[in-house]
């Protein structure tokens, strides 16, 4: 009767393997875990300052965008790139997903910008190029070991150099082994920022009283923000991460199309995705709510404009938000997101 049984669970067992396909078994067998997803997050980052892309793991296949612009291995920041990741460098290894997230400051060689209100000037040869800094954003999915997609995204600095030179503490500190949040948790939460937008409600993340929220090295939300929307109409907007959504002082901002929450890390608590905010800027003059429950008429005057952006969120043991640092760069209205 045993014997039976035991032939019986083998012809079960063979069936099964029989159905998986050899490259399943292939993925199955060569996963990352969260330290070898790091370590192929910084080979990608040195065979890009290298220009070698034979140098990353990358797939036959590999699928690549930056800036919103399909590309191929070898251009763009494969041709750009000097330096490597400085000592602002944040990892978000995904080993549930096979997903590896990064934000850091790099430089690169990059058209010196025209000066403000200085009129177009007729080219006669090759703009020269400078090397500047540059924050860059990436998320690379991975395969049987392969980097199968690659994005790269990349926003230049318009705040103080200083909030840039080293990660917040909290972006780094892990998160006690007993108070870390399930993976599936972590995205929700992530996901939860762009709903939070949306509908101009900063309930909808669960932020911490202590949130502070950084964009290309401003501070834009929190106790250090900057005046920014903060002081619409004739009263002040609250500067917390809650309460600035709340006071609909971003109501000017069009869909968030393109999210993509695709990395969590349990040990640190971050969490990281991209998305498209367009801003079409058709909306008139709307009323802000005040700190001291005053209403204010608020008008935001910009040509309309895409933003593709991406946003990094530490959220603590408690479950709640502490920090967010993101990086965006303007581009033209109703730009395609480069993964159509």
């Amino acid at each position: 009767m045993h014997i039976r049984v035991f032939a019986a669970l083998a012809a079960v067992l063979a069936l099964t393997l029989a159905g998986c396909s050899k490259k399943e078994m292939e993925s199955k067998s060569t996963a990352c875990d969260r330290g070898c997803i790091i370590e192929v997050t910084k080979t990608y980052l040195s065979a890009l300052v290298a220009h070698d892309p034979g140098a990353a793991p990358l797939a036959e296949n590999v699928a690549f965008v930056e800036n919103i612009t399909r590309m191929k291995p070898g251009e763009g920041l494969w041709q750009s790139a000097v330096t490597g990741p400085s000592s602002f460098a944040i990892y978000v290894p995904d080993e549930k997903n096979q997903t590896a997230g990064f934000l850091g400051m790099m430089t690169y060689m990059a058209e010196p910008p025209a000066a403000p209100g200085a009129p177009a000037q007729k080219a006669e040869g090759p703009a020269e190029k400078t090397e500047q800094p540059v924050l860059v954003a990436l998320r690379l999915k991975l395969e049987g070991g392969k980097i199968t997609e690659a994005e790269h995204l990349l926003a230049g600095i318009t705040g103080n150099m200083e909030t840039l030179k080293t990660p917040r503490p909290g972006l780094l500190a892990e998160v006690p082994a007993a108070e870390r949040m399930d993976h599936a948790e972590l995205i929700r939460i992530g996901a939860s920022y762009y709903d939070a937008l949306d509908d101009n409600d900063g309930t909808l993340m669960p932020f911490a009283d202590d949130c502070e929220r950084h964009e290309n090295g401003m501070v834009t939300a929190g106790a250090n923000a900057g005046a920014g929307p903060n002081n619409a109409g004739s009263g002040n907007v609250a500067r917390d991460c809650a309460g600035q959504l709340t006071s609909q002082v971003m109501s000017y901002i069009g869909p968030i199309e393109n999210r993509r929450v695709f990395a969590a890390d349990p040990v640190t608590g971050l969490v990281m995705g991209l998305s498209h905010f367009r801003h079409p800027m058709d909306t008139p003059r709307y009323e802000v709510i005040n700190t001291d429950g005053t209403r204010s008429m608020f008008e935001v005057k910009f040509a309309p404009f895409d933003l593709p952006a991406a946003h990094i969120y530490k959220v603590g043991g408690d479950g709640k938000v502490h920090e967010i640092e993101a990086a965006g760069f303007m581009a033209p209205p109703n730009s395609p997101t480069g993964w159509e």
